[in-house]
């Protein structure tokens, strides 16, 4: 039991031997580390202020370079900013014009709106739609033709009034137009929308025009009072040319009537014409007089003729009775001076002066 208690006893002291021996070699190791880690520590810190430097100029660097780019930024956000302001201020004034030129558009459109409506409510109305068509044919006749030729609302012997009368002279003789707008046929001829409408209002339109057509033949075309033809005036081109391309028979009776349809173009070429032949007929007119104001200005050109010779032939004696004074003159100037030296000279005053001999002129002048 002692031994055991004294192998455990040499046991635990080489444990507490072997403990102090690896604690100091443990603190020696510890020291080293220490050392090494103090001299890592202050490499460390000095590479960290190497770092900080370069950091810091780096930083300073960077300041620099995004200052300078902030203002490189700055200022074409500047420029940027105020070309786009100018282009903002130009479109807006542009925008503004065009704005202005939209409202007076719409202002035209309007005007014209209201105009189409009127004219609407005039051709809605069959009276209206005759002045209309008269109107027309008004500005177009007094824009052509001279007061004289023509005549608006002319009373025929018959008691028919005319819209108006072409003084033309014989021949043809006056020619008389009158205004037709057969609007509602026409109209409900273009809102046919299947044959058997179109068929029917086909035949109302053409009964219409050849109603119209009648009626100006018995009207307005008198012997010998008036032309052997009439003119009916269409006041719509459309209409016209409906007539003439599916209506042809209507326009072949209207030629068998004598009256001529016309619309306001071919009507304005007519008018042309007419006033060509009143220009004719007014020269050939003024012939005659202009041939008796020639005989009497070759008349007057005689005369004078013959008092410019009698003019010359005063001029040609007063230039010879000049010279005959001039004669007389230089005589009296010599009379003058023989009668100065007799005055002047030297002898008796008894002495006898003979009369100066007169020498006789032509013509028995002295």
């Amino acid at each position: 039991m002692d031994t055991l208690n004294l192998l455990i006893t040499l046991l635990a002291l080489a444990l507490v031997i072997g403990a102090v021996v690896v604690m100091r070699s443990g603190q020696a190791r510890a020291h080293d580390q220490a050392q090494r880690l103090s001299d890592a520590q202050a490499e460390l810190t000095g590479r960290l202020a190497q770092m900080g430097e370069a950091q810091a100029t780096a930083q300073t660097q960077i300041n620099m370079t995004l200052e300078q780019r902030l203002d490189a930024v700055s200022k074409r956000i500047g420029d940027g900013l105020n070309h786009h302001t100018e282009k903002t201020d130009k479109t807006m004034s542009n925008l503004h014009e065009r704005l202005a030129v939209i409202d007076a558009a719409q202002k035209n459109l309007t005007n014209l709106s209201e105009q189409v409506v009127g004219l609407q409510d005039i051709l809605s109305n069959k009276q209206e739609r005759g002045a209309f068509g008269e109107v027309q044919l008004n500005n177009l006749v007094s824009s052509i033709l001279p007061p004289s030729a023509f005549e608006f609302q002319a009373t025929l012997s018959n008691g028919k009034r005319a819209d108006c009368l072409l003084k033309l002279p014989n021949p043809p003789g006056p020619i008389i137009v009158d205004a037709k707008f057969p609007l509602e046929s026409y109209r409900a001829l273009l809102a046919a929308k299947d044959e058997a409408a179109r068929v029917q209002t086909s035949r109302t339109f053409s009964a219409d025009i050849k109603k119209h057509v009648h009626a100006i033949a018995e009207r307005y075309i008198i012997p010998g009072e008036t032309a052997e033809s009439a003119l009916m005036f269409l006041p719509s081109e459309a209409v016209y040319a409906e007539l003439h391309t599916n209506f042809l028979n209507v326009v072949d009776d209207s030629y068998r009537q004598k009256v001529w349809i016309v619309s306001p173009t071919t009507l304005m070429a007519t008018l042309n014409t007419i006033r060509a032949v009143l220009k004719d007929v007014t020269m050939r007119e003024q012939a005659g007089l202009i041939q008796s104001e020639v005989l009497k200005l070759l008349e007057d050109v005689g005369r004078m003729e013959k008092r410019v010779s009698n003019l010359d032939n005063h001029f040609a004696q007063a230039v010879k009775d000049i010279a005959e004074i001039q004669i007389s003159s230089a005589k009296v100037s010599k009379r003058g001076e023989r009668i100065q030296d007799i005055e002047l000279g030297e002898g008796n005053s008894d002495d006898q002066i003979d009369p100066p001999r007169l020498v006789p002129l032509p013509g028995g002048k002295e």
